[in-house]
Protein backbone atom coordinates (compact mmCIF):
# COMPACT_ATOMS: atom_id res chain seq x y z
CA UNK A 1 0.00 0.00 0.00
CA UNK A 2 1.30 3.71 -0.65
CA UNK A 3 2.03 6.29 1.84
CA UNK A 4 -0.65 8.24 2.69
CA UNK A 5 -0.13 11.97 3.16
CA UNK A 6 -2.53 13.89 5.05
CA UNK A 7 -2.88 17.27 4.14
CA UNK A 8 -4.57 20.52 6.06
CA UNK A 9 -4.77 24.13 5.23
CA UNK A 10 -4.83 26.48 7.75
CA UNK A 11 -6.55 30.08 7.30
CA UNK A 12 -5.58 32.62 10.20
CA UNK A 13 -5.08 36.44 10.36
CA UNK A 14 -3.77 36.56 13.80
CA UNK A 15 0.00 36.09 13.48
CA UNK A 16 0.73 34.93 17.10
CA UNK A 17 -2.59 32.17 16.47
CA UNK A 18 -0.94 31.49 13.08
CA UNK A 19 2.22 30.46 14.75
CA UNK A 20 0.75 28.63 17.37
CA UNK A 21 -1.64 26.94 15.18
CA UNK A 22 0.64 25.78 12.48
CA UNK A 23 3.10 24.51 15.15
CA UNK A 24 0.83 21.91 16.57
CA UNK A 25 -0.81 20.92 13.30
CA UNK A 26 3.13 20.62 11.92
CA UNK A 27 3.47 17.48 15.05
CA UNK A 28 -0.01 15.94 13.78
CA UNK A 29 -0.27 16.30 9.56
CA UNK A 30 2.56 16.11 7.44
CA UNK A 31 1.46 18.73 5.10
CA UNK A 32 0.27 22.25 6.29
CA UNK A 33 -0.44 24.85 4.10
CA UNK A 34 -1.39 28.77 5.46
CA UNK A 35 -2.86 31.45 4.09
CA UNK A 36 -3.63 34.92 6.07
CA UNK A 37 -7.36 35.88 5.03
CA UNK A 38 -10.01 33.92 3.37
CA UNK A 39 -9.42 35.33 0.22
CA UNK A 40 -5.82 33.78 0.51
CA UNK A 41 -7.25 30.74 1.46
CA UNK A 42 -9.58 30.41 -1.27
CA UNK A 43 -7.45 31.08 -4.10
CA UNK A 44 -4.86 28.33 -2.05
CA UNK A 45 -7.51 25.66 -2.13
CA UNK A 46 -8.19 25.95 -6.03
CA UNK A 47 -4.69 26.38 -6.85
CA UNK A 48 -4.58 22.50 -4.76
CA UNK A 49 -7.56 21.49 -6.29
CA UNK A 50 -6.30 22.48 -9.98
CA UNK A 51 -3.25 20.21 -9.29
CA UNK A 52 -5.83 17.35 -7.80
CA UNK A 53 -4.28 17.56 -4.69
CA UNK A 54 -6.74 17.62 -1.74
CA UNK A 55 -6.92 19.46 1.65
CA UNK A 56 -8.01 16.29 4.52
CA UNK A 57 -9.01 19.48 6.80
CA UNK A 58 -9.56 23.04 6.82
CA UNK A 59 -9.08 25.04 10.06
CA UNK A 60 -10.02 28.62 9.39
CA UNK A 61 -11.17 31.65 11.68
CA UNK A 62 -14.12 33.78 11.14
CA UNK A 63 -13.93 37.15 11.32
CA UNK A 64 -10.86 37.92 8.66
CA UNK A 65 -10.00 40.99 5.82
CA UNK A 66 -10.80 40.47 1.74
CA UNK A 67 -12.76 37.32 2.90
CA UNK A 68 -14.14 36.33 6.36
CA UNK A 69 -14.17 32.56 7.24
CA UNK A 70 -18.07 31.60 7.03
CA UNK A 71 -17.62 32.71 3.13
CA UNK A 72 -14.64 31.31 2.23
CA UNK A 73 -16.11 27.84 3.70
CA UNK A 74 -19.51 28.61 1.38
CA UNK A 75 -17.20 28.99 -1.67
CA UNK A 76 -15.06 26.10 -1.21
CA UNK A 77 -17.90 24.43 -0.45
CA UNK A 78 -18.93 24.65 -4.25
CA UNK A 79 -15.62 22.98 -5.32
CA UNK A 80 -15.92 20.51 -2.67
CA UNK A 81 -18.90 19.66 -1.32
CA UNK A 82 -17.28 16.94 1.38
CA UNK A 83 -14.51 18.99 2.47
CA UNK A 84 -14.21 18.99 6.29
CA UNK A 85 -13.97 21.96 8.25
CA UNK A 86 -12.91 23.37 12.12
CA UNK A 87 -13.62 26.70 12.83
CA UNK A 88 -11.14 28.81 14.89
CA UNK A 89 -12.52 32.04 16.74
CA UNK A 90 -12.77 34.85 19.32
CA UNK A 91 -16.37 35.11 18.45
CA UNK A 92 -18.90 32.72 20.26
CA UNK A 93 -21.26 34.32 18.30
CA UNK A 94 -24.81 32.29 17.73
CA UNK A 95 -25.39 33.65 14.26
CA UNK A 96 -22.30 32.60 13.18
CA UNK A 97 -22.69 28.91 14.83
CA UNK A 98 -26.06 29.08 13.22
CA UNK A 99 -24.65 29.59 9.79
CA UNK A 100 -21.99 26.98 10.00
CA UNK A 101 -24.61 24.14 10.38
CA UNK A 102 -24.82 22.24 7.39
CA UNK A 103 -21.10 23.55 6.18
CA UNK A 104 -19.20 20.44 7.28
CA UNK A 105 -17.79 21.86 10.28
CA UNK A 106 -16.87 19.36 12.71
CA UNK A 107 -15.73 21.37 15.31
CA UNK A 108 -16.05 25.01 16.40
CA UNK A 109 -13.03 26.38 19.19
CA UNK A 110 -13.08 29.86 20.71
CA UNK A 111 -10.31 31.62 21.53
CA UNK A 112 -8.52 31.80 24.23
CA UNK A 113 -7.43 28.36 22.53
CA UNK A 114 -7.07 25.61 24.92
CA UNK A 115 -4.10 23.53 23.16
CA UNK A 116 -4.59 20.10 24.58
CA UNK A 117 -8.31 19.72 23.16
CA UNK A 118 -7.22 20.99 20.37
CA UNK A 119 -4.55 18.63 19.84
CA UNK A 120 -6.93 15.80 21.32
CA UNK A 121 -9.53 16.47 18.53
CA UNK A 122 -6.67 17.07 15.84
CA UNK A 123 -5.76 13.34 16.52
CA UNK A 124 -8.92 12.20 15.96
CA UNK A 125 -9.54 13.89 12.84
CA UNK A 126 -6.39 12.39 11.38
CA UNK A 127 -6.91 8.89 12.93
CA UNK A 128 -10.19 9.39 11.12
CA UNK A 129 -8.53 10.53 7.71
CA UNK A 130 -5.77 7.85 7.79
CA UNK A 131 -8.86 5.38 8.00
CA UNK A 132 -11.38 6.43 5.59
CA UNK A 133 -7.96 7.25 3.42
CA UNK A 134 -7.07 3.35 4.07
CA UNK A 135 -10.66 2.48 2.88
CA UNK A 136 -10.83 3.84 -0.45
CA UNK A 137 -7.63 2.53 -1.63
CA UNK A 138 -8.00 -0.72 -0.74
CA UNK A 139 -11.28 -0.92 -2.66
CA UNK A 140 -9.17 0.98 -5.61
CA UNK A 141 -7.12 -2.23 -5.65
CA UNK A 142 -9.12 -5.11 -5.61
CA UNK A 143 -11.06 -5.14 -8.96
CA UNK A 144 -14.05 -7.17 -8.96
CA UNK A 145 -14.46 -9.40 -11.93
CA UNK A 146 -18.11 -10.84 -11.41
CA UNK A 147 -20.02 -11.70 -8.49
CA UNK A 148 -17.42 -14.28 -7.60
CA UNK A 149 -13.62 -13.51 -8.54
CA UNK A 150 -11.49 -10.03 -7.73
CA UNK A 151 -8.16 -9.26 -8.39
CA UNK A 152 -5.91 -7.35 -6.01
CA UNK A 153 -3.93 -5.34 -8.42
CA UNK A 154 -1.36 -4.10 -5.82
CA UNK A 155 -0.60 -7.72 -4.79
CA UNK A 156 -1.24 -9.31 -7.93
CA UNK A 157 -3.35 -12.09 -6.81
CA UNK A 158 -6.53 -13.65 -8.16
CA UNK A 159 -9.35 -14.83 -5.16
CA UNK A 160 -12.50 -17.07 -5.49
CA UNK A 161 -14.24 -15.31 -2.58
CA UNK A 162 -11.72 -15.44 0.16
CA UNK A 163 -9.80 -18.33 -1.23
CA UNK A 164 -6.46 -17.94 -3.20
CA UNK A 165 -6.20 -18.87 -6.63
CA UNK A 166 -3.13 -20.45 -7.49
CA UNK A 167 -1.47 -19.33 -10.66
CA UNK A 168 1.73 -19.20 -12.46
CA UNK A 169 3.56 -16.18 -13.26
CA UNK A 170 2.76 -16.40 -16.89
CA UNK A 171 -1.16 -17.26 -15.94
CA UNK A 172 -1.29 -14.47 -13.10
CA UNK A 173 0.64 -11.58 -16.02
CA UNK A 174 -2.29 -12.58 -18.63
CA UNK A 175 -4.80 -11.56 -15.47
CA UNK A 176 -2.82 -8.64 -14.99
CA UNK A 177 -3.32 -7.69 -18.88
CA UNK A 178 -6.83 -8.19 -18.74
CA UNK A 179 -7.31 -6.10 -15.87
CA UNK A 180 -5.41 -3.33 -17.45
CA UNK A 181 -8.46 -0.66 -18.63
CA UNK A 182 -10.82 -4.21 -18.10
CA UNK A 183 -13.34 -2.74 -20.33
CA UNK A 184 -10.94 -2.48 -23.24
CA UNK A 185 -10.23 -5.73 -25.55
CA UNK A 186 -6.74 -6.98 -25.50
CA UNK A 187 -5.58 -7.97 -29.05
CA UNK A 188 -3.59 -11.48 -29.07
CA UNK A 189 -0.59 -9.01 -29.40
CA UNK A 190 -1.14 -6.98 -26.97
CA UNK A 191 -1.10 -9.86 -24.45
CA UNK A 192 2.10 -11.58 -26.00
CA UNK A 193 3.66 -8.33 -25.56
CA UNK A 194 2.78 -8.39 -22.11
CA UNK A 195 3.23 -11.82 -21.16
CA UNK A 196 6.46 -12.39 -23.22
CA UNK A 197 7.80 -8.95 -24.71
CA UNK A 198 7.26 -10.98 -27.70
CA UNK A 199 5.01 -10.70 -30.15
CA UNK A 200 6.08 -13.23 -32.14
CA UNK A 201 5.09 -15.53 -29.44
CA UNK A 202 2.76 -18.16 -30.93
CA UNK A 203 -0.78 -18.24 -30.71
CA UNK A 204 -0.65 -21.70 -29.10
CA UNK A 205 1.44 -21.17 -26.22
CA UNK A 206 -1.34 -17.94 -25.61
CA UNK A 207 -4.33 -19.90 -25.93
CA UNK A 208 -2.32 -23.15 -23.50
CA UNK A 209 -2.05 -19.76 -20.95
CA UNK A 210 -5.57 -18.97 -21.77
CA UNK A 211 -7.06 -22.47 -21.28
CA UNK A 212 -4.76 -23.06 -18.27
CA UNK A 213 -6.76 -19.65 -16.55
CA UNK A 214 -10.34 -20.83 -17.79
CA UNK A 215 -9.79 -24.35 -16.47
CA UNK A 216 -9.12 -22.39 -12.66
CA UNK A 217 -12.40 -19.86 -12.97
CA UNK A 218 -14.64 -22.80 -14.15
CA UNK A 219 -17.17 -21.73 -11.80
CA UNK A 220 -17.37 -18.25 -12.74
CA UNK A 221 -15.33 -17.67 -16.08
CA UNK A 222 -14.90 -14.40 -17.14
CA UNK A 223 -12.49 -14.55 -19.70
CA UNK A 224 -14.16 -13.72 -23.02
CA UNK A 225 -13.50 -14.51 -26.47
CA UNK A 226 -14.17 -11.49 -29.43
CA UNK A 227 -13.87 -13.49 -32.27
CA UNK A 228 -11.16 -11.73 -34.72
CA UNK A 229 -10.45 -9.05 -32.12
CA UNK A 230 -8.90 -10.36 -28.89
CA UNK A 231 -10.07 -10.97 -25.01
CA UNK A 232 -11.90 -8.98 -22.46
CA UNK A 233 -13.36 -9.38 -19.11
CA UNK A 234 -16.79 -10.16 -18.82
Amino acid sequence: MSEIITRVLLVEDEEDAREILSFYLDTIFDEVEIACDGQQGLELYKKYNDEERTFDLVLTDIKMPNKDGLSMIDDITTINENQKFIIVSAYKDEEYLFRSIGLNVISYFVKPLEVKNIMELLKKVKSKVLEDKSKIEIQDEVVELNDIYTFNTKTNLLYKGSDLVDLSKKETLLVQALVTNKKEIKTKEFLKEFIWNDTKTSDATLRTVIKRVKDKIVDNDFIVSKKGLGYIIE
